[in-house]
């Protein structure tokens, strides 16, 4: 039973959710936004805002496990360089959760996430 287990498991085994949410992760830091649907943009929160964390922290096993984790290696040293001048002054809330339309072709709640 899955009785208060707070990850989400997205309809998908553990390797293939792993791997989405770190595609996700890559491509919201990259970009600034994804369009996905709202459980996937709950679950990828978590995710972006401990690399968001580790890039505030700064220090050199924090930028390994950033580099363990987002596909983009170069990506982790930008988001190293500019996570302390953008984010330094907040403690959380990196990112911001913005619901739209449903989709068409099976109604799912789709939202679009972005860094603030």
């Amino acid at each position: 039973m899955r009785h208060q287990l707070r990850i989400p498991l997205l309809s998908k085994p553990a390797d293939q959710r792993k791997a989405l949410l770190r595609g996700l992760t890559t491509q919201l830091i990259r970009e600034g936004r994804v369009t996905t649907t709202k459980a996937r943009a709950k679950a990828l929160r978590n995710e972006a805002e401990r690399m968001i964390s580790l890039a505030k922290e700064g220090s050199l096993a924090s930028r390994r496990r950033a580099i363990g984790y987002i596909y983009d290696k170069k990506l982790v040293h930008s988001l190293f360089e500019k996570a302390k001048e953008r984010y330094g002054d907040r403690e959380g809330g990196y990112t911001r959760i913005v619901r739209t339309v449903s989709r068409k072709g099976d109604n799912a709640q789709m939202a679009i996430i972005e860094l603030v």
